[in-house]
């Protein structure tokens, strides 16, 4: 490691922001290796700035080090000026908390948060000096690993990787790492050996296990075991109480600017709300809060020890916790007689935001508020499921407003299933309404409105759903660019359409994009997710050169009886639930959550003899609540009525 160090730091000075590359952050470890010690290099595959704040890495990283067995480092995907250095110089990736070479470590852990990274994850598996593709690797190597939202559909990547991690990790980390300490101890003799012991692991998928056939229409067939170790289907891992995981404890503390730069403290996981183009609030369920009172200890704790200013309370939902004003209050007063404490809410639902939320959120310096109303017409909202009204985004605006807020910002997607031009038009109309709003609290407020293209994702009722062509996103964007113009203080950002386009491909592919992906990383394409490096060109040149088709892969409605790339892994839920909610939505039904409502049998609770453990028996205040019934004291439900939409099956 010291070796490593020494050729490196002669360098640092010629590079973009060094300090990406030096460790010694606050909270950071210094691990003794030691050979009864499994090494984990927890990698994250895009910069240090955007890698660092993220709160998955962070946990494992406390829990691996916690343990007496193993020892845990981070690394990040160099910059492009610093592979240079590296390539030329025969340097490999490396640990920054010590400088150790990545080859020495047992794992390489990634953590794979979006699609656009993939590229990334060959190219630190190269550097790392490691075969890039699994079957070329020996004992001797270390296991390539991911985890993350993105491997829900890892098929992209099975050549590549040895395992990944369906669902949480908190539990199944120390599991794996019991097994490799165990390999490890008997001397690494077999890789197939220790790769079908991991395999029985729930949570764990071993790609090379597996093989996919195709029909001869192109079409999968199935993706089925071809090794007795190795389930037909790999159920997610899923924490039933996370009080018991209240990390990370130490949260890093970085030396130069990061993304998301401040406390970061998790109140609750998974989402009732139902929304079908979100895969987060699909793949998370069942939701599972957070103690309010650890709530509050963790953020009192996190200030003091970090001497950060501002704390966010972070989930898919935030303003649904059940606890949120108190805490939000509480985290105000802990600020008094001291530096001013300002609270970050990034996950706001407007159906639950309310004037007094708002006015405890505003006793400090103001962050700035975002909501996602998604679409633009309560046409549009029915079919996605995101069931919140104009009077609602109203309500929520101007609580802001009238609180001293004079800037919003909008989130809403284009190319939704049946979204018509006056669906999408309804966007700037939306955004013009609540400029106006800004006006009749006596100020000029402004809105900027950010739009992406629609996704569809594995595990999700959309995911049948052929996505719109890079040409007709264009046209979306283009008409709601020529609407603002006219929109006084409405402000228009897009995502460029063509990274969307290479976004679905990727999320919906199967094993015949390994070698693309191969492809566009060797022909130089790594950072695909930064507009200044994306190549649509090496993606339809390595399309071609595989015999492979762009429009085949993105713009194909799927069928009910069509195999999917992940129907061999489970996100919890039933498929057949799945289905009837896309069904649904081509008829604009919507579903109310069904944390106030009957039970939908969607399969994440009663799959895992869990139910939502909600903090408190009352709805959270504004939103649209149905009945009331399925609410939780402590976790236990209370008048819990099992039903499930028509057509759906047990």
């Amino acid at each position: 490691m010291a070796d490593v160090w020494a050729r490196l730091e002669p360098h640092l000075a010629s590079v973009q922001k060094p300090a990406r590359y030096i460790g010694c952050e606050l909270g950071a470890e210094v691990p003794a290796p030691a050979p009864h010690r499994v090494g984990w290099l927890l990698v994250y595959p895009d910069t240090y700035e955007v890698g660092l704040p993220n709160q998955g890495l962070q946990i494992l990283y406390e829990i691996l080090t916690e343990r007496d067995d193993a020892v845990a480092e981070r690394s990040y995907a160099p910059w492009t000026d610093l592979e240079d250095v590296l390539r030329r110089e025969g340097i490999p990736l490396f640990s920054v908390d010590t400088h150790r070479s990545a080859d020495e470590f047992d794992v390489l852990a990634f953590n794979l948060s979006a699609e656009l990274v993939y590229t990334n994850v060959l190219n630190c598996i190269d550097l790392a000096g490691v075969p890039v593709r699994s079957a070329h690797r020996a004992p001797q190597h270390p296991l390539v690993g991911a985890g993350g939202h993105a491997t829900y559909n890892p098929e992209p990547l099975a050549d590549f990787l040895d395992f990944v991690v369906l669902g949480d990790g908190e539990e199944v980390v120390s599991e794996i790492n019991e097994v490799l300490a165990a390999w490890k101890a008997g001397g690494r003799t077999s890789r197939l050996d220790v790769l079908r012991t991991l395999a029985g692991i729930e949570g764990v998928y071993v790609p090379s296990l597996y093989e996919a056939t195709y029909l001869d229409d192109g079409r999968l067939a199935a993706t089925t075991p071809v090794d007795p170790a190795a389930p037909a289907r790999v159920e997610k891992r899923t924490i039933a109480d996370l009080a018991e995981w209240p990390y990370p404890k130490r949260q890093l503390v970085p030396l130069t600017e990061v993304v998301h730069d401040r406390l970061n403290v998790e109140v609750f996981r998974g989402c009732t709300r139902g929304c079908r183009f979100c895969q987060a609030g699909m793949i998370t369920r069942p939701v599972r809060e957070r103690p309010a009172e650890q709530v509050r200890e963790m953020v009192q704790q996190g200030l003091r020890r970090t001497g950060y200013d501002e704390v966010a309370l972070t989930s898919l939902s935030t303003a649904d916790f059940s606890g949120i004003t108190d805490v939000v209050r509480s985290t105000m007063e802990e600020g008094e007689g001291c530096s001013n404490i300002s609270v970050s809410l990034p996950s706001l639902r407007v159906d639950a935001f309310t004037v007094d939320v708002a006015a405890q959120i505003q006793k400090a310096r103001r962050t700035g508020l975002t909501f996602a109303p998604e679409a633009g017409t309560w046409r549009m909202r029915q079919v996605i499921n995101k069931l919140i009204t104009e009077d609602d985004l109203h309500a929520a605006v101007s609580s802001a407003f009238s609180q001293g807020w004079k800037r919003v910002k909008l989130y809403f997607l284009v190319g939704l299933p049946t979204e018509t031009d006056e669906d999408t038009l309804g966007i700037v109309e939306l955004a013009r309404r609540c400029v106006a709003l800004a006006k009749e609290q006596g100020h000029n407020g402004s809105v900027t409105v950010s739009v992406g293209g629609f996704v569809p994702k594995a595990f999700t009722p959309f995911q049948w759903f052929g996505m719109n062509t890079e040409v007709e996103l264009r046209r979306k964007v283009n008409l709601l660019r020529d609407a603002a113009k006219a929109a006084k203080g409405v402000q228009l950002k897009w995502h460029d359409p063509k990274a969307s386009l290479i976004e679905g491909l990727v999320s919906r592919g199967d094993r015949r994009l390994g070698p693309v992906i191969e492809h566009v990383w060797r022909a130089g394409g790594t950072f695909q997710e930064w507009g200044e490096h994306f190549r649509l060109d090496l993606w339809q040149a390595a399309m071609d050169a595989h015999g492979l088709d762009v429009d085949w892969y993105c713009h194909r409605h799927r069928t009910e009886d069509e195999a999917l790339p992940w129907d061999h892994l489970s996100a919890g839920l039933h498929k057949d639930f799945l289905w009837q909610d896309w069904r649904d939505a081509l008829e604009q039904l919507g579903l109310e959550d069904c944390r106030w409502t009957p039970c939908y049998d969607c399969g994440a609770c009663t799959g895992y003899g869990i139910e939502h453990v909600v903090a408190s028996a009352t709805p959270p205040a504004g939103g649209s609540q149905g009945t009331g019934q399925g609410l939780a004291l402590g976790g236990v439900p209370v008048g819990l009525t099992p039903r499930r939409p028509a057509g759906v099956g047990a």
